[in-house]
């Protein structure tokens, strides 16, 4: 077991783990540590506490000091700065027609490193970009290309929920979801009504899965055969998942054919099948779910964070 403490650098980051040595550290505090970066202001999350060794990557670094007031000036003039330096790059782009969106410039804490994250639809060269940012910055540069769900992370935004993106206020990393997710959420697979700003598929897929997966277990399929408590045989219409309540197709008295709800306790049918048992309908709606499917795993791993 080691001893650490949790630290993250950017809003909505990753959190790093750092010695705290023989430091009184809290949560809420903020602290100055050497990172793959160079020397980062960052805010402590988690307090110290013994984790497994085998959770921590070694070697473990440890915190230099915790911030004094005059860290915290240089953090503000840092986030000043960092409003010049993108103006200036923008700048720079136009007078070197490169086809790329600029999204984010980051100083370092000890402005050994200015950091510019941008956006294209191809690989770009700049080269020239650089060295022409290098002789106004004095100091090393670094053009960072990210993905869609990056800049939606730095930018943040409103979702179709209406409130602030998931990406933007606390997911730290982004988790794999899938087209599978949607469908065993009962959600419509138009591709426009389950994607986020990014236009990748909405990270809040994930939030539920494991309780939907849960009750869905205990209901029947669309279609499935199943036998109510008063002994009548039908199909089932519809399933809510939420209420676990099922309405089925009965035939009554002669031909007669009637829905009927029913509370699953009250039914009797074969364990659901696995989603996928029952192929989907093809056509353009299912070309665009393959096409953003297939975007979604180029995109598993946030080009953000590298301390």
């Amino acid at each position: 077991m080691v001893k650490v403490i949790g630290v993250r650098f950017r809003n909505a980051g990753k959190i790093y783990y750092f010695d705290p040595l023989d430091m009184d550290i809290e949560v809420g505090q903020n602290v100055i540590v050497e990172t793959a970066r160079g020397i980062e202001y960052g805010h402590v999350l988690i307090a110290p506490r013994e984790v497994d060794n085998s959770n921590v990557i070694q070697p473990l670094k440890a915190v230099i000091r915790l911030a004094t007031p005059e860290d915290d000036e240089i953090e503000q003039k840092n986030k000043e700065k960092e409003k010049d330096a993108f103006k200036i790059c923008l700048e720079k782009i136009a007078k070197h027609k490169l086809q790329m969106k600029l999204i984010d410039a980051e100083y370092t804490f000890d402005n050994n490193k200015v950091l510019f994250y941008f956006t294209a639809d191809g690989r770009i060269d700049f080269r020239e970009l650089v060295k022409d940012l290098a002789s106004v910055f004095r100091t090393r540069i670094e053009l960072r290309q990210i993905g869609v769900r990056d800049e939606t992370k730095i930018l943040g935004g409103i979702g179709i929920c209406g409130r602030p993106l998931c990406c933007h206020t606390h997911l730290s990393d982004f988790v794999p979801v899938s087209i599978k997710m949607a469908k065993e959420q009962n959600l419509s697979l138009n591709p426009t009504k389950i994607s986020g700003v990014c236009g990748r598929l909405m990270c809040c897929l994930k939030h539920e899965q494991e309780t939907y997966e849960e009750l869905n277990s205990h209901l029947p399929g669309l279609g499935d055969y199943v036998t109510t408590a008063d002994g009548l045989k039908g199909e089932v219409q519809s399933v809510n998942v939420l209420r676990q309540k099922v309405k089925v197709i009965v035939t009554v008295e002669g031909d007669e054919k009637e829905i009927r709800e029913y509370p699953v306790e009250e039914l009797k049918f074969r364990p659901r099948r696995k989603k996928g048992d029952k192929g989907d309908k093809g056509g353009a709606a299912d070309k665009e779910l393959k096409k953003l499917e297939a975007l979604e795993k180029q995109e598993r791993k946030s080009k953000l964070d590298d301390n």
